[in-house]
C-alpha cells in the first residue's frame, strides 16, 4: 500500500474538520475525492502532505510511519526517514504556486537540483520532456507572469512530476481556471492516467471524476461518507450525495 491515512482528525479553533477518517490507496490508483465545500477534502490532503499537522491518527508512506499520535501530541518520523517519505510525493496546488522570479525551466529544475542533489544535465534533459509533454517545450525561459493560468497549471504539473514521485496529489487543479484552460489541464491529467502514475485528486469536475477514476471518497461534514467506484458513488441510493449531485446540475 503506497498511502494509509488511519483515524485522521483535525480540529481548527475547537472545530472537528476531520472526524476519525481512514483510506489507503495503492500503487497506480486514481482516487478522485469530491464534496460540497467545508466537508474536509483540501484539509485531507494538507494533512497527507503534512502541510497540517494532525490532532490523531496516523499517516504511513510505503509501511513506514511519517507521524502519528502519542499523548494528544503529533510525532514525526526521523529526519532522514521523513527525508524519503516526502520525496515520495508531489503536491499541485490549485493556486499553481510558482516562484514569480523564477523562469518556467528553473521552477521545474530547481527541486531535484538543491533538494534531490541530482545531476543539472540529467534534471535540463527531464525537464524539457516534461515541458514537451506538456506542450509548453517554447516556454522554458517564460515567466509565471506571462503566462496563462491553464499553462501556469501545466508548469505546475511538470514541477510536480520532476521528483518522480510515487503519488501525486492534486488540490482542485482546476478551480482557479475558467472552462476553456480547464480543459487543458484536464487533458494533461488524462494523460497522466495513462503513465499509471497514481493519484489522488479533489475535484470538483465530476464527468471527470468519473471517466478517470478507480475509486471516487464522497466527504460531507468532515467524514466519509460514500466510497467506491464510480458506478457505485454516481449511482448510490445515498440522500447526501444525491442532494450534492443535484445541486451540481443546477449551476
Amino acid at each position: 500500500m503506497l498511502l494509509e491515512m488511519n483515524h485522521i482528525r483535525k480540529n481548527f479553533d475547537g472545530v472537528d474538520v476531520l472526524r476519525d477518517i481512514s483510506l489507503s490507496v495503492k500503487q497506480g490508483e486514481i482516487v478522485s475525492i469530491i464534496g460540497p465545500s467545508g466537508s474536509g477534502k483540501s484539509t485531507l490532503l494538507r494533512c497527507a502532505t503534512m502541510l497540517e499537522t494532525i490532532d490523531g491518527g496516523e499517516i504511513t508512506y510505503m509501511g513506514e510511519k511519517a507521524v502519528w499520535v502519542e499523548n494528544k501530541k503529533p510525532v514525526f518520523a526521523k529526519k532522514d526517514k521523513m527525508k524519503a517519505i516526502r520525496s515520495c510525493y508531489g503536491l499541485v496546488f490549485q493556486n499553481f504556486n510558482l516562484f514569480p522570479h523564477y523562469s518556467v525551466i528553473q521552477n521545474i529544475t530547481d527541486a531535484p537540483i538543491h533538494v534531490q542533489k541530482r545531476k543539472k544535465d540529467e534534471v535540463f534533459a527531464e525537464a524539457r520532456e516534461l515541458l514537451k509533454k506538456m506542450g509548453l517545450s517554447d516556454k522554458e525561459n517564460a515567466y509565471p507572469c506571462q503566462l496563462s493560468g491553464g499553462q501556469c497549471q501545466r508548469v505546475a504539473i511538470a514541477r510536480a512530476l520532476a521528483l518522480n514521485p510515487k503519488i501525486l496529489f492534486f488540490d482542485e487543479p482546476t478551480s482557479a481556471l475558467d472552462p476553456e484552460l480547464t480543459g487543458e489541464v484536464l487533458k494533461v491529467i488524462r494523460s497522466l492516467a495513462d503513465l499509471d502514475i497514481t493519484m489522488v485528486i479533489v475535484t470538483h469536475e465530476m464527468s471527470f471524476a468519473r471517466d478517470i477514476s478507480d475509486r471516487i471518497i464522497f466527504m460531507d461534514g468532515g467524514v466519509i461518507a460514500l466510497e467506491g467506484s464510480p458506478e457505485e458513488v454516481f449511482g448510490a441510493e445515498h440522500t447526501r450525495m444525491k442532494e450534492f449531485l443535484g445541486r451540481f446540475r443546477e449551476k
